[in-house]
């Protein structure tokens, strides 16, 4: 889903799990799949640690605890903070898809695979890689208040944990930067330089 990012500013899912890879992010039976429903993925993000075998919700597990899971008097958090390598694993485009599709604009992490990152930015979901430092208060803060938000300004590029007034500098590739602020995916970049693009040919 095509949507501008400019500043978010939410409450967060606290996922403290290194090498969170994309199996656990979308079981792979989930692959298969030929609709491109979000509702579809995102039920489907994070399943078997959501649920059991039976389908039952796993009461321990972070997304099912009332102050994490989506209801009304929550609300949506539209911010993932997970641990470091998030993503590894096979670089299937259906893990950003369940991420996009269940709400999040922001993952923040220690790090990111490769390709996963780039399949976030894809679906127009901002990877912001923080410090171990940073990412430590970021997980303590929300434990001691679940309501504690995060503001992340991608223009400024700066993540601040808005409990403590901390805050950190992000990275980002300057053409992805742009087609997140205009709402861009790779084709729509192309039809607005269309007429540069000619003139080049034309020179050619």
């Amino acid at each position: 889903m095509k949507q501008k990012i400019d500043i978010v500013q939410s409450t967060c899912i606290p996922l403290q799990i290194d090498n969170c890879n994309t199996d656990l992010i979308i079981p792979a039976r989930y692959l298969a799949s030929t609709t491109r429903d979000p509702q579809f993925f995102g039920d489907a993000f994070m399943h078997d640690l959501r649920f059991d075998a039976e389908g039952r919700p796993v009461p321990d597990f972070v997304m099912n605890r009332p102050a994490f899971c989506e209801k009304p008097s929550v609300g949506v958090h539209e911010i993932i903070v997970g641990g470091q390598n998030w993503g590894s694993g096979s670089s299937r485009e259906h893990a950003a898809w369940a991420i996009a599709g269940y709400g999040v604009k922001v993952v923040i992490a220690g790090s990111f695979a490769d390709i996963h990152r780039n399949n976030l930015l894809n679906c127009f979901v901002l990877p912001v890689a923080v410090s171990a430092d940073f990412l430590q208060e970021l997980f303590a803060s929300i434990a001691a208040d679940p309501q504690t938000e995060v503001r992340v300004d991608l223009e400024a590029q700066s993540v601040t944990n808005l409990g403590t007034g901390r805050s950190e500098h992000f990275d980002i590739n300057s053409y992805k930067k742009y087609c997140l602020m205009n709402a861009y995916d790779d084709i729509d970049f192309l039809l607005e330089n269309k007429d540069k693009i000619e003139a080049w040919e034309q020179q050619r």
